[in-house]
């Protein structure tokens, strides 16, 4: 059995990142991060056009027709570039009616979505922390929804919005629709800003199926994949700082403390790899164990993403804490990652007790 990557996903991933290279730069991210907004047209476009907003879509509806195991590797490299872009939202939206929607719903949405021309965006959490399917509480009574999402990404830029409901329902909504109103939400992750959006009877259309729950679980691995990628370009940002910062006349990267702490950040993230590829690959093929490994690759990945970005800033130092020192974008973009559909205690106890524990 051959548990490495295909020569097609090794291209995928190398395409994407020299994309990134070249097109988002550290000066470019800087500009992004430091801006009024995370939406850039150029990034999104190039990306689009290289097919990864409908990576997953059929190939009737204009998409690449590609798994979730593509669709995590592209969310690496994005990741260990920090990219800004509404790549999370669009593609989880994208995937809901993607696997919740009737052919008439596919038909209507999927094309735009697909091609990039449209963005769409997911709004699955509420007040106080709520993000699994069944604490949702917002329903819908004769087509319209009252109530709100918090932490709602690109919900600014996006055209329509996949709502959450119980009983692990979603509906679509138009951005423009009466009674839609978005409220920016003061968050450290500046690459993925966030929006509180409440909706006062506002018109939806529900998705026949209820994916809710796949569509969470699809959220938990693009979040350990973008963890990866973050977490290694730390390992590689610090290893390069340590072999140029010199203290008592000496590199740093020479002391063994150092290079103990080096070595023991990247063996907290490399067996993150194997996690990541088996769950992306059970949720398309090994649906008995898709929501366990889903559950236990984000709560793994993300903390140690955290821990490897605060072991980063104890090897610059000093300037490690500035705001003009590089290393506090991807620790913010970590503590996104950790947060963001529920935190790492949340899922390891969801483990347990799908193990029966």
């Amino acid at each position: 059995m051959n548990f490495s990557l295909s020569e097609e996903q090794k291209m995928l991933q190398e395409t994407v990142r020299g994309f990134v290279e070249n097109e988002c730069p550290l000066t470019r991210l800087r500009e992004i991060f430091d801006g009024e907004s995370d939406y850039d047209a150029a990034l999104w476009h190039g990306l689009a056009e290289m097919g990864l907003a409908g990576l997953t879509v059929p190939e009737q509806y204009g998409g690449a027709e590609m798994e979730m195991l593509e669709l995590a590797l592209v969310a690496e490299v994005l990741g260990a570039g920090a990219v800004p872009s509404p790549f999370l939202g669009h593609s989880l939206a994208t995937l809901a009616i993607q696997l919740g929607g009737d052919d008439a719903q596919k038909e209507r949405w999927l094309p735009d979505l697909a091609s990039g021309t449209g963005i769409a965006t997911i709004a699955m959490g509420e007040a106080g922390g709520c993000w699994d399917p069944s604490e949702w509480q917002l329903d819908i009574e004769d087509g319209r929804l009252t109530g709100a999402k918090t932490y709602v990404t690109s919900a600014e830029i996006s055209g329509w919005i996949v709502v959450s409901l119980v009983g692990g329902r979603l509906a679509v909504v138009a951005r423009e629709a009466n009674g839609v109103k978005i409220e920016p939400v003061d968050s450290a992750d500046r690459t993925r800003r966030s929006s509180r959006v409440s909706f006062e009877n506002t018109p939806a259309e529900v998705l026949v199926h209820p994916v809710g729950e796949r569509v969470r679980d699809a959220g938990l691995i693009l979040l350990a994949a973008d963890a990866l990628g973050g977490a290694w370009r730390l390992v590689e940002m610090s290893t390069d700082y340590a072999k140029t910062r010199e203290q008592f006349g000496r590199k740093i990267g020479e002391f063994q403390a150092v290079k103990h702490q080096l070595a023991n950040m990247a063996i907290q993230v490399e067996p993150g790899r194997a996690l990541l590829w088996y769950a992306a690959h059970a949720f398309d093929h090994i649906p008995a164990d898709a929501e366990h490994s889903a559950a236990m690759v984000k709560s793994h990945i993300t903390d140690r993403y955290t821990q490897v970005s605060r072991d980063a800033v104890e090897i610059y130092g000093g300037i490690g804490l500035t705001w003009e020192c590089e290393i506090h974008m991807w620790l913010k973009r970590a503590l996104f990652d950790r947060a963001w559909l529920g935190l790492p205690q949340l899922h390891r106890e969801r483990a347990a007790k799908l193990s029966g524990w």
